[in-house]
């Protein structure tokens, strides 16, 4: 008999979070499923942490092993995947709730298509009396079905058939592959939010400092978007083993990004800033989004509260008023500024 699911893994030096997320697996009712968990060399003791808390559990599935990259190792568990379903998730991550996965599935089998994917609802593992308004943001932002809303640490599942009609995910870039892939589910289907909750940790926030991950993730973003690889390409150990971990200077990216600019011809130079500048047009809702959480953050409101039509209907109407090419140029002219100033203080700061 083959698993309805396959939950697929991957793992560098996750031998203090990996069997956490395995013990909330184990407690999992109502859904026949394997766990593949995918290890690209890990110098610690995640793969026999793996085998034996699969065996203590007694939950069905493999520890796999061989080359680093996220993309890589994800497709790698994918191709030896045996359920009909396929659910990807950070080993960082915890899924408290026990019908989790079979509430999932339920919601995605009532949409009766099969190009379709879903995502836990986001939250950050933080006690009740550390509030913080940059945690509670993303985890409103993560509600919203947006081009660059839906990441990894929410999870994926989605049809394995759909999977394999998208492509999987991209193996030539160390970074961004969650999103990608979530663009193209985007583009080719649709996601839907699924009625149980994903506890990710804010571990990698917590050590590079909140406000440079984000600088950085934003940066990302754009390239990622606006497919321009190449900065994406030279960043090998943005995402770097957890271990290694620092407080982030942005200094050394920024000369980087610096550096790609400044081997383009201008002509080319300038497509990207102006790509650049309709890509941070389009993202003006966010303005409106962080109003309207900030306000009930200081209520207390919890995520699931804050209303997201404002939002919405603030991005239509600036929509209509700024896509075009003034707008875009616009746009483009002022993030070109933000970018001088921020490399002047990354720099200084070093």
């Amino acid at each position: 008999m083959f698993p309805e699911l396959s939950i697929i893994i991957p793992t560098l030096n996750e031998s203090e979070t990996l069997p956490r997320l395995l013990s909330d697996l184990a407690l999992q009712a109502g859904v026949d499923f394997e766990v593949l968990v995918s290890d690209g060399d890990s110098t610690d003791d995640t793969r026999d942490a793996a085998a034996a808390a699969l065996a203590s559990h007694r939950l069905a599935g493999q520890v796999l092993t061989g080359a680093s990259g996220r993309g890589r190792q994800l497709n790698r568990g994918a191709a030896r995947a045996q359920g009909e379903w396929l659910l990807f998730l950070h080993a960082d991550s915890r899924l408290p709730e026990p019908t989790a996965l079979a509430g999932g599935l339920a919601a995605l089998y009532s949409e009766k298509s099969h190009r379709l994917a879903g995502r836990f609802v986001l939250r950050f593992d933080r006690p009740d009396a550390k509030r913080n308004f940059g945690y509670y943001l993303c985890e409103v932002k993560a509600r919203l079905d947006l081009p660059g809303t839906i990441h990894g640490d929410q999870g994926f599942l989605l049809p394995k058939t759909f999977f394999c009609e998208l492509g999987g995910f991209r193996e030539d870039l160390p970074v961004m592959e969650d999103t990608l892939l979530a663009e193209a589910v985007r583009a080719a289907g649709k996601w839907r939010q699924l009625p149980a909750t994903i506890v990710t940790s804010p571990r990698r926030f917590e050590s590079e400092g909140y406000v440079e991950r984000q600088t950085l993730s934003a940066l990302l973003m754009n390239f990622a978007m606006t497919g321009w690889d190449e900065p994406l390409r030279r960043t090998p150990e943005i995402y770097r083993a957890q271990s290694r971990t620092r407080p982030l200077l942005l200094a050394p990216f920024i000369r980087m990004i610096d550096s790609c600019l400044g081997e383009l011809p201008f002509r080319e130079r300038a497509r990207i800033w102006y790509r650049t500048g309709g890509y941070v047009r389009g993202n003006a809702w966010q303005l409106m989004l962080r109003h309207i959480a900030r306000r009930a953050f200081d209520k207390a409101l919890p995520p699931e509260d804050v209303p997201l039509e404002p939002v919405l209907r603030f991005r239509r109407r600036f929509d209509a008023l700024t896509d075009h090419p003034p707008g875009h140029f616009t746009a483009a002219l002022l993030t070109w500024i933000w970018f001088r100033t921020l490399r002047r203080k990354a720099v200084r700061g070093e």
